[in-house]
Order: C-alpha cells, then sequence, then structure tokens
C-alpha cells in the first residue's frame, strides 16, 4: 500500500514536471515567433517606406516640369511632325528640284530636332505625342490634292512660310515663359534653324512671285517697302 502511494506520488510530480516544460517550450516559440514577426514586419514597413519614398522622388521629379512648359513641348513636337511628313509628301509629289530639295532639309531637320526634344522629354518625364495635330493634318490632306506648280505654291507659301513663323513663335515664347532651363535652352538652338528655314521659303517665294511669300517678309523687309513691292 505504501508503495503505491509513493508509486502515484512519482507519477504526479513527473506530470507537473512535464507540464511546466511544455508550457515553457511554448512561451520560447511563441515568443521567437512574436520576435521573428515583427521584425518581420519592421523590415516590411520599411522596405514599403523606402519604395514610396523612392516612387514620390520619382513622381516629383516627373512633375517638375509645369502644365505649360509641357504644353510648349507638346506643340513644338506637334509642328515637326507636320514639317517631316509635309515634307515627305513633297518628295512625291513636286516636279521642282527647288521644291525638293527643301522639302528633303525640312525632314532632316525637323527630324534631328525632334530627336532633341524627345531626349529631353524623356529626362523630365514628359510624354509627347506621336503625330501632329488634327489641324496639321487637315493642312496636309488639301495639299495632296494638289499638282504640279499649284502643289509647289501652296507648300512653300503655307508649310515653309506660314508654319516656320508659326513655330518661331513657338520658340520665342519657350524662350521667354518657360519656366524649365533646359527648355529654355533647346528652344534658343532650335531657333536659328527654324529662321533659316524661314528665309529659304521666303526667298523661294519670292522667286516665283508669290504674294503670300512677299507677305511672309520680316517686319524689316516690309518696312523697306521696295523689296517686298518689287516681289508681288
Amino acid at each position: 500500500m505504501q508503495q503505491r502511494k509513493q508509486l502515484n506520488r512519482m507519477l504526479g510530480i513527473a506530470a507537473l514536471a512535464m507540464l511546466f516544460s511544455g508550457s515553457s517550450v511554448h512561451a520560447q516559440s511563441t515568443g521567437t515567433t512574436s520576435a521573428t514577426g515583427s521584425g518581420t514586419t519592421a523590415a516590411q514597413s520599411s522596405s514599403g517606406t523606402s519604395a514610396n519614398s523612392s516612387a514620390g522622388a520619382s513622381k516629383g521629379s516627373n512633375g517638375s516640369v509645369s502644365k505649360g512648359d509641357q504644353r510648349m513641348m507638346k506643340n513644338l513636337a506637334e509642328a515637326n511632325f507636320a514639317e517631316i511628313d509635309t515634307g515627305k509628301l513633297a518628295l512625291q509629289k513636286s516636279q521642282s528640284d527647288q521644291v525638293k530639295t527643301f522639302a528633303q532639309k525640312m525632314i532632316d531637320d525637323h527630324t534631328q530636332a525632334q530627336k532633341e526634344l524627345e531626349q529631353l522629354a524623356q529626362q523630365k518625364g514628359v510624354t509627347l505625342p506621336t503625330e501632329t495635330d488634327m489641324k496639321h493634318k487637315a493642312a496636309a490632306k488639301a495639299l495632296s490634292a494638289l499638282e504640279g506648280e499649284k502643289f509647289d505654291k501652296m507648300y512653300m507659301n503655307q508649310v515653309g512660310v506660314m508654319d516656320h513663323k508659326n513655330t518661331h513663335r513657338l520658340l520665342t515664347k519657350a524662350q521667354k515663359d518657360a519656366k524649365d532651363p533646359d527648355l529654355k535652352a533647346l528652344a534658343a538652338k532650335l531657333t536659328p534653324t527654324v529662321d533659316g528655314h524661314l528665309s529659304m521659303a521666303q526667298d523661294q517665294t519670292g522667286k516665283k512671285g508669290s504674294s503670300s511669300g512677299s507677305s511672309g517678309k520680316t517686319s524689316s523687309n516690309s518696312a523697306s517697302g521696295s523689296s517686298s513691292s518689287g516681289s508681288k
């Protein structure tokens, strides 16, 4: 009887020991899991914060170009595409070597101008159009319906003179009003090329006796009177 009581007592002590041992292991496991989870959460939080910060910085960089500057860049891109498209049309339709030479120069120079504009836009995070606007498309369509001398006259007056006057105004506005210094610099760089195109077009239309070409002369030439009158 005494031995049975002693055995029961030993079994009870062993059961208590196992119970406390299990509780200790569970507590340690829970603590480890909690610590690991907290560490993972902290790491994820830190990573997320870093990623958000990086994205925010990127967005800030892209958004640094003002709406006005973006609009000027898009207008310049549309003008470049218009010159390239009509230049290709002139190479196909014109029978004049002078007009074809002018058209090829428009393609070459405005392709280069567009390339530089696209490089700037990429740096600034600005998305440019990939084709010209509807107004220029309509003008090109009307031009494509003409043939021979009528085509040449319309091309040189409209594209050569008037469109380059408009592009000159865009570049002048960019140099004056743009907030971005790199856009100002590019506009200043492109202006002499566009002015050279305008002078070429005015010379050709003046030789052809185009009244539109005469009216397209610069204000200084118009002020001379005799030069404009003689070309009419």
